[in-house]
């Protein structure tokens, strides 16, 4: 049976305004919820009384960085958080060790957790090999058996980042990790909203509002126990090198550092490779 003109309109007319109900209806869900954390970094300064900056004691991943406390990597500019590694020969820390590459991390570790809600920043990286900027959460007791959430990782490589999670028998080389490829037209060197909606059962993480990945207790427990029931704490760091670019770039050798090819030592040495946050949100 053909339909009218008039049957079509009214037809479209009705799809339309259920896509509307629907938006609104999704954008009321998201204006109720209750906002635990924010941070848009429109001070001249990180603010200390949400953050701590760490400094590198210990040692992890064979990364080529030593984090510092210093504006030098770590830095406020046009309304967004700056991190900056920079080529540093000869830098030592206070247990002793030596790195040619200083950079920053920092955590809410002891001033803000949670549990349970949406976590959510909107980052913008620099492409080069071996850089290895992350966007995650932590437990408060001894790794991994209060569980890691990594919402962003990038390894230099513009055209993806990763998520993944680690846990007690799920840690290191997890089986819980996905990448979201990106268009080339819109890669990692864009903004981006990189997000996790955390809940008693599952993990869904969500890159521009879109599900890429999701975990659930049913699937943890299958390799050990699901260990996020407990409160996490927000994480922002920039690492240089280390055991997961090896892996994925497989640079390693005479001329290259571990991880890092000369390039990207020469991207370094320019103060050119950068992690820009506009903004970070927790809210349940």
């Amino acid at each position: 049976m053909k339909r009218s003109n008039k049957s079509r309109n009214i037809f479209r007319l009705v799809i339309l305004l259920a896509c509307v109900l629907i938006t609104q209806m999704q954008l009321g869900a998201q204006s109720n919820k209750k906002v635990l954390f924010f941070d848009d970094f429109t001070k001249p300064s990180l603010d200390r009384s949400k953050w701590n900056v760490i400094i590198t004691g210990d040692h992890f991943n064979d990364e080529l960085q030593a984090y510092i406390d210093s504006a030098s990597t770590l830095f406020i500019e046009n309304g967004s958080l700056v991190f900056r590694p920079q080529y540093s020969p000869g830098f030592v820390t206070k247990d002793g060790k030596h790195f040619d590459f200083t950079s920053a991390r920092i955590t809410t570790q002891n001033k803000f957790d949670f549990a349970y809600g949406t976590a959510e920043a909107k980052i913008k990286l620099t492409k080069g090999a071996g850089l290895w900027p992350a966007w995650w959460m932590l437990g408060n007791q001894i790794w991994p058996t209060t569980g890691e959430i990594d919402i962003m990782e990038n390894i230099g490589e513009s055209d993806w980042a990763n998520a993944a999670v680690h846990g007690p028998g799920y840690s290191g080389e997890s089986p819980f990790v996905n990448r979201q490829y990106f268009n080339a037209s819109n890669d990692v060197t864009n903004w981006h909203i990189y997000a996790v909606d955390w809940s008693p059962t599952e993990l869904i993480f969500k890159y521009d509002g879109v599900t890429m990945f999701r975990v659930t207790k049913t699937m943890i427990n299958h390799y050990g126990k699901w260990v996020f029931d407990e409160p996490k704490h927000l994480l922002l760091n920039f690492a240089v090198g280390g055991i997961f670019p090896v892996k994925i770039n497989g640079i390693k050798g005479k001329g290259v550092k571990y991880g890092l090819p000369e390039s990207t030592a020469d991207l370094i040495k320019n103060s050119k490779a950068k992690m820009w946050v506009d903004w970070v949100k927790v809210s349940r």
